[in-house]
């Protein structure tokens, strides 16, 4: 499993056009991202948790991922399956002013990046005007000058968010629709986890807390996700703690703290072992940025 915790602030946007995904990779991934991510899967089976809901990942399906939200995707490779998606993740705040003419459609990508937005998914998204969104965008990009990019890239996502915002408009009245694998036992673990990962982490605490064994909290959240426990509660703090190194400047033995380690040496070999690098170079390669 890995996470990922990635900074577009070096580049307007990050692009994928029908990426593919097959023989077991990445087959278990943490994602966070500092811009606005939308996914649109054309193939792949699997899971996906977020706002401590399980999504059933399907073709067809379109996911908005606001700035910073983790999400958790675990993918079926079975029956030679594969996973094809496109991909476009950007800071919203710099494209804004592109979208000032138009006020229904810029009060529209207002709400989708700053909003509380009543579902992250939608299913059954068969639109050629997304399609094309994506494919102009992946026959262009490649061959545009630097000078060229920002123009064509804010184009990209003024079309991207005007063939959106029909499907959004047409779904949200029927949000309760949407196909969310209702286990309310998990989804009570990964809120007692949302609430509780700030503090050092017992299992035989957080059993007691949901009225179950420790063997079957175990068990079930890992039949559900996946994963360990505290595999997901490491990655919570990861997630964290990127965000606190990012924003502010406190020491790294307070933003340990902080994120429920009271350790700071096991926080940075924590965080190396999920990053790559050490909290110190994350911080020093952001703010160079």
């Amino acid at each position: 499993m890995s996470f990922v915790a990635s900074n577009y602030s070096s580049s307007p946007l990050y692009f994928a056009y029908r990426r593919k995904s097959e023989n077991y990779e990445h087959k278990e991934t943490f994602h966070s991202h500092l811009g606005l991510e939308v996914l649109f899967i054309h193939q792949g089976r699997g899971t996906m948790i977020v706002n401590n809901n399980s999504y059933e990942i399907k073709p067809g399906m379109l996911c908005i991922f606001q700035p910073c939200q983790l999400h958790h995707l675990k993918l079926e490779y079975d029956d030679h399956q594969c996973f094809e998606r496109s991909i476009a993740i950007f800071e919203p705040t710099v494209f804004e002013a592109y979208f000032k003419q138009w006020p229904a459609l810029h009060e529209f990508y207002n709400f989708i990046y700053l909003g509380n937005l009543p579902f992250p998914c939608l299913y059954e998204v068969d639109d050629p005007y997304l399609e094309g969104a994506y494919k102009s965008m992946n026959d262009r990009f490649p061959t545009l000058s630097d000078t060229e990019k920002y123009e064509e890239i804010s184009l990209f996502i003024v079309a991207l968010f005007r063939s959106l915002k029909p499907i959004w408009d047409k779904r949200k009245e029927r949000s309760s629709t949407y196909q969310t694998r209702k286990n309310h036992r998990v989804e009570h673990i990964l809120t007692w986890i949302e609430t509780n990962y700030t503090i050092p982490f017992r299992l035989d605490a957080m059993a007691k807390s949901l009225h179950l064994s420790p063997y079957h909290l175990s068990h079930l959240f890992k039949e559900a996700t996946g994963i360990s426990i505290t595999e997901y509660i490491a990655a919570r703090r990861i997630h964290q703690s990127i965000q606190l190194l990012a924003t502010t400047k406190k020491p790294i033995s307070l933003i340990a703290e902080e994120i429920g380690l009271t350790n700071s040496s096991y926080f940075c070999k924590l965080f190396k072992s999920q990053m790559g690098i050490t909290p110190h170079q994350y911080r020093k390669k952001w703010t160079s940025t």
